[in-house]
């Protein structure tokens, strides 16, 4: 059985960066608030380090919830 691999959405729309006021953020974080894997979202590695950055800026100026109750 062959598994597809899953399309970086970032690298489709060939993002250099990944803002941190970007409101697609929160699609990637789990309904607790965490970050998914990279294995789940489906992007790849350089934009998943820049996703992660994106999303710790955005709670450090509480733009997104560090935990969500």
């Amino acid at each position: 059985m062959l598994i597809k691999k899953k399309d970086c959405h970032f690298c489709k729309k060939q993002a250099r960066y990944i803002d941190y006021k970007d409101p697609i953020l929160s699609n990637f974080m789990t309904e607790k608030g965490k970050i998914q894997s990279p294995k789940v979202t489906g992007v790849c590695s350089l934009h998943q380090r820049m996703l992660a950055r994106a999303i710790k800026r955005a709670r450090s100026l509480a733009l997104l919830p560090y935990v969500v109750k």
